[in-house]
C-alpha cells in the first residue's frame, strides 16, 4: 500500500518551496486576488506555479507577477486565455503604503508564499523578505539535513 502524502492544511492550493530557501521571511501579509473564471477553475484543479513569481508595487497598487496558472481544457474558449498574466492583488492601503516603504526604502522583497481557500475566497500569503547569500543557503541545508538524519537516528532507537 502506498503512503498517503501528509499535507499541512486541507485548504492550501500551491506553497512556493523555494521561498524560505531563497530568502528570509521578516513577516507575512495575506491579499487577496483578482481572478478570472477560468482561473478559478484551473486553481481548483491545482494547476499553478509560484515557484518564479514575484510582487510588483506600482501606482499604489500590488500585482501578482509571474504567477503560471494552466488554463483547462474545458474552460472557455470564446476568451483568450493569459496564464502568465498580471493579476492584481487586493490589500489595505495601510499595509500597501508600509509595505511600499520597506522595499523603497530598505530594500526588502516581495514574495509570494502559499495560495489558500479562506471562506470560501483565495487568499495569497505573501512575505516581506531578505535574499539569502550563499553562505546562508549552506547553513539552511546542513541544518535541514541534520534534522532528517536525527529524525532517522530517534526512529532507529526506538
Amino acid at each position: 500500500m502506498a503512503k498517503n502524502k501528509k499535507q499541512n492544511n486541507p485548504n492550501s492550493i500551491t506553497i512556493n518551496k523555494k521561498a524560505k530557501f531563497e530568502y528570509f521571511i521578516e513577516s507575512e501579509y495575506q491579499a487577496g486576488l483578482e481572478l478570472q473564471g477560468w482561473e478559478v477553475k484551473s486553481l481548483r484543479a491545482g494547476k499553478i506555479q509560484l515557484n518564479e513569481s514575484y510582487i510588483l508595487l506600482k501606482n499604489n497598487q500590488a500585482w501578482l507577477f509571474g504567477a503560471l496558472i494552466t488554463p483547462l481544457i474545458s474552460a472557455s474558449t470564446h476568451t483568450k486565455q493569459d496564464p502568465l498574466r498580471l493579476r492584481k492583488l487586493l490589500m489595505h492601503r495601510k499595509e500597501l503604503d508600509r509595505l511600499t516603504g520597506m522595499v523603497v526604502q530598505k530594500g526588502f522583497t516581495l514574495i509570494p508564499l502559499n495560495l489558500h481557500w479562506s471562506k470560501g475566497k483565495i487568499k495569497l500569503s505573501l512575505g516581506l523578505a531578505k535574499g539569502k547569500k550563499l553562505h546562508d543557503k549552506r547553513a539552511s541545508e546542513k541544518e535541514r539535513d541534520w534534522n532528517r538524519d536525527k529524525q532517522r537516528i530517534l526512529k532507529m532507537t526506538r
